[in-house]
């Protein structure tokens, strides 16, 4: 069963930074666009950052531009969301999630059908 693993959450300081992983269990991710997505307290789930399955293209939402960075490597079958400057407001979980898609103009939770089962992070001081 295809499943995904995300790591890197933690509790971070204001204008601190903090690397998210996402990997599969042993299925390649070469061919699946990955997306990273976000549900904070009291809010609906939201798109971060996505990525076509080459690494070609990438979307990211406006709240986050200039601020993270979504990048992956098929060799080693990862996929990362490096966080910089972070806020309060970025607080939540961080979701991966997996499908055989194009990343042209959007990065949106519907589009996306295989999740993994999310990591925690807190920026707080």
């Amino acid at each position: 069963q295809f499943q995904l693993v995300e790591s890197g959450g933690g509790l971070v300081q204001p204008g601190g930074s903090l690397r998210l992983s996402c990997t599969s269990n042993g299925f390649s991710l070469d061919v699946y666009a990955i997306g990273w997505f976000r549900r904070a307290p009291g809010k609906e789930r939201e798109g971060v950052s996505c990525i076509s399955s080459s690494g070609s293209n990438t979307v990211d939402a406006d709240s986050v531009k200039g601020r993270f960075t979504i990048s992956r490597d098929n060799a080693k079958n990862m996929v990362y969301l490096q966080m910089n400057s972070l806020k309060p407001e970025d607080t939540g979980v961080y979701y991966c999630a997996a499908e055989i898609i194009p990343v042209q103009a959007r990065c949106v939770p519907g589009d996306f059908g295989s999740w993994g089962q999310g990591t925690q992070v807190t920026v707080s001081s």
